[in-house]
């Protein structure tokens, strides 16, 4: 089988730092960790937050940290550093090849969603974000590979766009139509296409930080085993 993961983000309107930053780990058994974090606020402070906070969790990652020995550990720091007025959302989504699951760590006010050929499942299970209350613990999920799953999360950007132009967040249902009309071969055409949705609802100017991150597990690809990396960065 393999992993494939597409991501987007965007910047608030007129901002020009992102408050959102997301990430790849590659785990030391095996597998990937897409990890994507959405610092308090908006511009540079905020960027300055989520992206330290997904720089500390990639380390630990690389040095073998368990998912949710990782999201406590960089909650301690945050809640440290920051003397307990700094939040964060943190979420990290491993395909994890040494117990060939795919393992959701979750302290985010957004759900993360999992679609297969068989089943579908929406974990938004209420959870504080880092930084802030002591005795913090993350919401864990474990769900075995599945050729053919999606495993979607997003930052609150995405969520509630469209809130400012009609009072109401975007439409989940129509989220769920984008992912469930697409296949795991089309990660980075599902994270377009959900960015693209958002963005539609705040009229192309986006009323927050907007983040999407799609995992896919998907049949073997014939002749050598490559791994890719695409990146697409403006300014």
């Amino acid at each position: 089988m393999e992993i494939k993961i597409g991501m987007a983000k965007t910047a608030k309107y007129a901002n020009e730092y992102c408050g959102d930053t997301c990430d790849l780990a590659e785990r030391p058994h095996g597998g990937i960790s897409a990890i994507i974090a959405d610092g308090q606020g908006n511009g540079l402070a905020a960027h300055h937050t989520s992206s330290w906070v997904v720089t500390k969790a990639t380390q630990l990652i690389g040095d073998g940290a368990r998912d949710g020995a990782v999201a406590r550990a960089v909650h301690d720091y945050l809640y440290a550093m920051k003397d307990r007025k700094v939040s964060c959302t943190l979420t990290v989504i491993s395909a994890d090849l040494e117990s060939e699951t795919v393992v959701i760590s979750r302290n985010s006010n957004c759900p993360t969603i999992v679609v297969t050929p068989e089943y579908e499942s929406v974990y938004d299970d209420e959870v504080a974000p880092i930084g802030v209350h002591r005795h913090m613990k993350p919401r864990m999920y474990e769900v075995p590979f599945t050729p053919g799953m999606l495993v979607v999360s997003y930052t609150d950007g995405i969520a509630h766009a469209g809130r400012k132009h009609t009072g109401h967040d975007a439409d989940f249902e129509k989220i769920m139509e984008i992912i469930r009309k697409d296949t795991a071969e089309d990660v980075d055409y599902i994270a377009r296409s959900i960015m693209e949705y958002a963005l539609f609802l705040d009229k192309e100017k986006a009323s927050d930080d907007m983040t999407v991150v799609v995992l896919g597990i998907t049949e073997d690809s014939p002749g050598a085993k490559i791994e890719e990396l695409k990146a697409v960065y403006p300014f």
